[in-house]
């Protein structure tokens, strides 16, 4: 097969000299595919621009309203379509041109942003449009996906599939937490960063535009694909099938305690960010005298801490079992955010010390905002830790046969866990207060953890961590023991030869 390429997808367009034969298993290869390097272009500035747009409007609905429960309604407008329109609007995007439906929702995207700059300060009109912004990216995401396989031959799919997943996962932490703070405190507010996300938006549709043509499929003789009534039944079955995949998944989580816990794990993490995006601007301005468009000061440690935390578990994750990084996560992040409740007084007494250091000057070091920033930090690597620690957790623990209604489920969830508390949240705020709100917040965290290890009780074997299930296929769980005793310099070692000869399979 050497020197053979796979035959292209059906409809799969390929012009001359665009993909270089050959290359296909290279991970940057496919970007030298000119088609779709256009629509990930197109990905990154609508991702990317999509969460500067939802941190820009946060600051205008805290400024103009003063209320965390406008801020949860934000958030809101958001998700909800998202959950209610996802399942129809694949159906409606087979009907079209994809490359059609590309340029026209990016365009009135655009427009959409335009009008929100127009209206100021209204919260009403800023929510109902932000409602007509999502519903319009729910038909958006489906045939930007559709395109994919049209503009990449299978031999780059694999490839392509992976930039769009690391380009989704790091649009909220690039556009939110960096780029939407960034351009706020730069231009003096969110008005003038609204206009910039709105042309990049305009780029897009361009970038789109460009791109062959993908019509439907041809229908069968006697169908009718123009029949609207054709549509909602087809769309229905969609839904359908959709509630009885969620049904087999429930019932597998159901059977499954260890996928459940996951699972658990997963939906506290999504809370917490929907919780910090309603709770965080109130704290920010009561705790710390910063104004709405000043959250950069908050947001971006949080951002630049999950990063690190990705980072470590890079590097050190194999060394120690997944189950305890998580409950150790989610006591630390329970015990970082009380750490903010009591912030101002601890602010007050490292000041007090510092001052009893002399020759230095360490107020920089102990006020208040520096203060905030570290314990944001460190909140975001624990969270960070947490998250990917579960979901790897999870990818391991669930067979392939049901891997994807479980993961249907999965997403269902984490859509759930993320409108529940910014629903319940943003009011309880505004009633009991911010200090309140998060150390309610804390003890829940924390105390997640802590279950997690008395009703877990301790390690199985099949939970030990990477390196020493690679040592010792099945051995009993002592990590500390079996790490001295492998490592020491003492342990008389067979030779290597000797080893490959006796070493047993690892474990699958």
């Amino acid at each position: 097969m050497t020197g053979t390429n796979p035959a292209p997808l059906p409809g799969f367009h390929d012009p001359a000299g665009e993909i270089p034969a050959g290359e296909g298993l290279e991970a940057l290869a496919v970007l030298r595919n000119r088609p779709f390097l256009l629509l990930w272009l197109s990905q990154v500035a609508t991702q990317i621009g999509t969460n500067m747009v939802l941190y820009g409007l946060t600051v205008v609905v805290l400024e103009a309203s003063d209320l965390s429960a406008a801020v949860s309604a934000l958030f809101l407008t958001f998700l909800v379509p998202a959950v209610l329109f996802s399942a129809l609007a694949g159906v409606y995007v087979d009907r079209v041109d994809r490359r059609a439906m590309l340029v026209v929702t990016n365009g009135l995207r655009a427009v959409i942003l335009i009008g929100i700059f127009a209206v100021g300060g209204n919260v009403a009109l800023v929510l109902l449009l932000s409602t007509l912004f999502s519903t319009v990216t729910v038909f958006f995401a489906p045939a930007e996906a559709a395109m994919i396989p049209f503009v990449v031959p299978r031999r780059q799919l694999i490839s392509a599939n992976g930039l769009f997943t690391l380009t989704l996962n790091g649009s909220f932490a690039l556009g939110y937490a960096l780029l939407g703070p960034l351009a706020v405190t730069i231009f003096g507010g969110p008005s003038p960063m609204l206009v910039g996300v709105a042309i990049l938006f305009g780029l897009a549709a361009w970038f789109c535009a460009t791109l062959p043509s993908n019509p439907p499929l041809p229908v069968a003789p006697g169908e009718t694909p123009e029949n609207a009534l054709a549509s909602i039944a087809e769309a229905g079955q969609v839904v359908g099938g959709v509630v009885d995949q969620l049904r087999e998944g429930i019932a597998y989580i159901r059977s499954n305690q260890v996928v459940g816990w996951s699972l658990a794990y997963l939906g506290i993490a999504a809370s917490l960010i929907g919780i910090i995006a309603v709770v965080g601007p109130g704290f920010a301005r009561q705790t710390l005298g910063l104004s709405a468009r000043d959250l950069i000061v908050v947001v971006l440690p949080l951002g630049l801490g999950i990063v690190m935390g990705v980072l470590l578990l890079n590097n050190y994750g194999r060394y120690v079992a997944r189950r305890r990084v998580i409950e150790v996560g989610l006591v630390t992040l329970g015990a970082l955010i009380f750490l903010l409740t009591i912030v101002t007084p601890l602010s007050r007494f490292l000041t007090g010390v510092g001052q009893e250091v002399p020759g230095v000057d360490l107020t920089w070091l102990t006020s208040l905002v520096s203060i905030v920033v570290a314990i944001a930090f460190l909140a975001g690597v624990a969270y960070g830790i947490v998250a990917i620690s579960a979901q790897t957790q999870l990818q391991e623990d669930i067979p392939g046969d049901v891997r994807g209604r479980v993961f249907g489920v999965l997403n269902m969830l984490i859509s759930v866990a993320s409108i529940l508390p910014i629903i319940v949240v943003g009011t309880i705020t505004d009633v009991i207060g911010t200090t309140a709100t998060i150390l309610l917040v804390a003890m829940a965290v924390a105390a997640a953890g802590v279950l997690s290890r008395l009703a877990r009780g301790p390690l199985q074997t099949g939970e030990a961590p990477d390196v020493i299930r690679e040592i010792v296929p099945g051995a009993p769980l002592d990590p500390a023991a079996l790490t001295i005793d492998r490592v020491s310099p003492h342990h008389d070692e067979e030779p290597p030869e000797e080893q490959a000869r006796h070493a047993e399979p690892p474990a699958t």
